[in-house]
């Protein structure tokens, strides 16, 4: 493993964090809404996160696999899906996406458990930012000792 590689992947993990709160903001954002042009209401949106390398992550932490220094180890977005939580029933009989029954479906979106989300994004965005500097700085040590 280079001593480039920890800036990759730190960087990785800051796109991939960065991503992941727009998707809490966006959830944020459309709590109430109750129809979308799709149809229904919105659907809470989830992040699932993967590893573009095909090795464990224990493997390479150990450094176990000889093909190590080739790998490209990083954290990327796999895809975004929607909750399968149902849709929260309201009675709202005024509303017009009221059903015969006087219910509106709403978003299934718990804004605890969104700001919950949020906090685990910008935490995880702050600590690999540190990651970074501290690399740099280690970097820039090696450097320095090598004049």
């Amino acid at each position: 493993m280079s001593m480039f590689s920890t800036l990759e992947i730190s960087g990785s993990a800051l796109a991939a964090e960065r991503q992941r709160a727009e998707v809490v903001a966006a959830n944020m954002a459309n709590a109430e809404t109750t129809h979308t042009p799709a149809g229904g209401p919105y659907r809470r949106k989830e992040v699932v996160f993967s590893t573009s390398g095909n090795l464990p992550f224990r493997m390479m932490l150990a450094g176990f696999h000889p093909t190590l220094g080739n790998a490209q180890p990083a954290v990327r977005v796999q895809r975004v899906v929607d909750d399968p939580t149902p849709s929260l029933m309201r009675y709202d009989p005024g509303h017009p996406d009221a059903n015969k029954e006087g219910y509106v479906a709403y978003p299934a979106i718990n804004p605890i458990q969104e700001m919950v989300d949020l906090m685990g994004a910008v935490r995880s965005y702050q600590l690999n930012a540190s990651a970074i500097t501290a690399s740099k700085q280690m970097i820039q040590q090696s450097i320095e000792l090598l004049k």
